[in-house]
């Protein structure tokens, strides 16, 4: 295993000196600055990378105000009662990409959404409260209850709304194949075991965010120019 400041120095040399590579990192949001979320705005993020997934990012951007329109500004308690025909006529509504199995997800995942808040209080104080140090976990959880929320989509929204979480964007997946922390397939519990174990032992070296050191892992490898890590 590199250690982090192998990898920081690369990043470095590669981005053009420390000053411009510290202008490339973003910072994740607090815990306190998440738990003040709007539960709404989960649901919004959710839908949104639901919708990308497969399709293009720049016409779900665009059409982004007829979903607003069409799902109740993802109002939460609303979308619990939204009726099978209220469902099929969303799903035929040209203001959004038509697509009645991404539809119904708005709807299961609100009922997952509802169901975690009225346990913890908010569902972002929730996500708030699960550890970066097991952000895996939350990864699986939201996969196991919500509604087509595995593979990136979970761990992207996550990062979209503050939530400090490493990404496994091209860049950075090649980095872990290449330094052989894994070697099967990427969303297996034992890759990414292994992936959470590493970033965890990179975030004791550096005191870094989460977000933090997978941007540098990018930054550090492939033909990324900016990367998202």
């Amino acid at each position: 295993m590199e250690k982090f400041n192998d990898i920081y120095m690369r990043a470095v040399a590669r981005k053009g000196g420390e000053a411009r590579l510290e202008m490339l990192l973003s910072k994740p949001l607090s815990d306190k600055q998440l738990a003040k979320l709007p539960d709404s705005a989960w649901l919004s993020e959710f839908t949104k990378k639901i919708f990308q997934s497969g399709f293009y990012w720049s016409v779900i951007e665009k059409k982004w105000p007829g979903f607003e329109e069409v799902f109740w500004r993802f109002d939460v308690e609303a979308l619990l009662m939204m009726s099978p025909e209220q469902q099929e006529k969303a799903a035929s509504d040209e203001r959004i990409v038509r697509n009645y199995k991404k539809v119904q997800t708005v709807q299961a995942n609100a009922y997952m959404i509802h169901e975690i808040a009225s346990q913890h209080g908010s569902f972002s104080q929730f996500i708030a409260d699960w550890p970066s140090s097991d952000i895996v976990g939350l990864w699986q959880y939201l996969k196991k209850h919500g509604a087509r929320l595995g593979g990136n989509t979970g761990p992207y929204a996550l990062r979209v709304l503050g939530k400090d979480t490493f990404l496994l964007s091209r860049d950075c997946e090649s980095y872990l194949r290449s330094h052989k922390i894994v070697d099967g397939g990427l969303q297996t519990k034992k890759s990414l075991i292994a992936i959470q174990s590493f970033f965890n032992e990179l975030q004791q070296q550096s005191g870094l965010s989460y977000q933090q050191l997978s941007q540098i892992i990018s930054y550090s490898c492939g033909d990324n120019v900016v990367g998202i890590g």
